[in-house]
């Protein structure tokens, strides 16, 4: 017997809205649902993480899950939840997106095996592409009044007297394209169920009263909460951004490290949402927690699961040797073995300088490497004190007065870290 879904999404966390005879409808057999993800970037984002959980646990339910890619969608813009419109992209774009959010989505849904409820991707483009506006008006468009469209909260905000953009007429048939999806799943693919956040039930109903009114049929609607933070801003976002599924646009360090940072009261709720811990585990885990919180537990064991899932147990080892140069005993074997854009982000925010590769193959002295060349210390005379109270080191080894920095000291081929006592640290960067 296949597991119950939405029990295991509402101990979870992550239910927000069930249409009525959703679950009974889902204990029946095995059913196939989709959720739609906006390819106007080649990368996915933590932001997308719920309903991409979403459909991974729906496969372990014994379910069958479907991402939409939405091509077509993508060129128009979905209304809900922003104010304003988007970038249009192009057909190439599009398709290169989709490969690449694919590939990211293979990491939580199978997508290969030969079971029957194996995960499959579709790209609205393909179905819309050779439909006519004529025809879509005449067959999509007549079956929705204006009224039922206007009685949407993300049409209703948009044209609110406090929107000053308004709202083209090609953001507002949004819903009626994506209601047209949800009727052609529902034909095509045998696709009874659209999940989604809770900003997309606007969307998500119109697409069931056309299976209703074209099809004479029934699909569900599901959804999930809009993740927040305790301390009211916004998720998935860090300093420099969106966090990015893709390691090239956030490097795993910086991906753990965002989950490392979380609060308390964030952890324990991100850890039922982000993992595929049991409730026991979560349960004791939790307990635990709270005996020594300092001791951050929690959001340990929720960055190694969430880091391993969207990287590789290999990228969770190199995060957390990463971790621990700034934070904790470290080598200088450690720092070689970063790569340059980890050793940029564990040193982000260091204080740099520029040193020419010639004072380094000539052999840099290291009073002048901190003081005069290098400027991290004030003058000789600091340095000297410095390096007589045993405080300096180069790339985490402590050196005497008589150190000259070399070609054998730079971290891949361009930086040499120095520091001063714990906490205090210096980059060379060779150019």
């Amino acid at each position: 017997m296949n597991k119950n879904f939405v029990e295991e999404l509402t101990w979870r966390g992550m239910i927000h809205t069930v249409m009525p005879g959703a679950e009974e409808h889902l204990l029946e057999s095995m059913r196939s649902a989709y959720v739609g993800f906006d390819p106007t970037a080649d990368s996915l984002h933590i932001g997308n993480l719920v309903p991409i959980m979403l459909l991974a646990h729906y496969q372990r339910c014994g379910h069958k899950p479907v991402a939409l890619v939405g091509g077509a969608t993508g060129m128009i813009g979905d209304p809900s939840g922003k104010s304003n419109e988007r970038n249009l992209l192009d057909e190439k774009t599009l398709r290169h997106n989709q490969e690449a959010i694919k590939a990211q989505l293979a990491h939580f849904l199978d997508f290969e095996s030969d079971k029957t409820n194996a995960a499959e991707l579709v790209n609205n483009y393909d179905w819309m592409k050779e439909f006519s506006f004529l025809e879509f008006i005449r067959d999509v468009g007549k079956h929705i009044t204006v009224n039922y469209m206007m009685a949407k909260d993300s049409v209703k905000n948009r044209i609110s007297s406090d929107s000053s953009e308004g709202m083209s007429f090609t953001e507002f048939t949004y819903q009626l394209v994506q209601g047209y999806d949800f009727l052609h799943l529902y034909k095509a693919n045998d696709c009874s169920i659209q999940m989604g956040g809770s900003d997309q039930w606007g969307n998500i109903t119109t697409g069931t009263e056309l299976i209703r009114r074209i099809s004479g049929g029934k699909g569900y609607a599901i959804t999930c909460p809009l993740i927040t933070k305790s301390d009211g801003s916004k998720f998935g976002k860090s300093e420099g951004g969106n966090v990015w599924l893709d390691a090239n646009r956030t490097s795993p360090y910086k991906f753990y490290q965002y989950w490392l940072n979380s609060s308390d009261e964030d952890a324990e709720k991100y850890i039922k949402i982000f993992t595929f811990l049991n409730k026991a585990e979560i349960d004791a885990l939790i307990e635990e927690h709270k005996e020594a919180p300092h001791m951050r537990l929690l959001q340990k064991r929720l960055a190694v699961e969430i880091t391993t899932m969207v990287h590789s147990k290999e990228d969770l080892e190199n995060a957390i040797t990463a971790s621990k140069i700034l934070f904790g005993k470290s080598t200088s074997e450690d720092l070689m073995a970063l790569d340059e854009n980890t050793f940029l982000d564990v040193f982000d925010g260091v204080p740099k300088t520029q040193i020419a590769k010639a004072e380094i193959e000539q052999g840099l002295d290291i009073i002048g490497a901190l003081a005069e060349k290098g400027g991290f210390l004030k003058s000789n005379g600091e340095a000297r004190r410095a390096l007589k109270e045993n405080s300096i080191s180069v790339n985490k080894e402590k050196v005497k007065d008589d150190y000259r920095i070399t070609l054998k000291d730079l971290i891949n081929d361009k930086f040499v870290l120095l520091q001063r006592g714990k906490k205090n640290y210096f980059v060379l960067q060779v150019v």
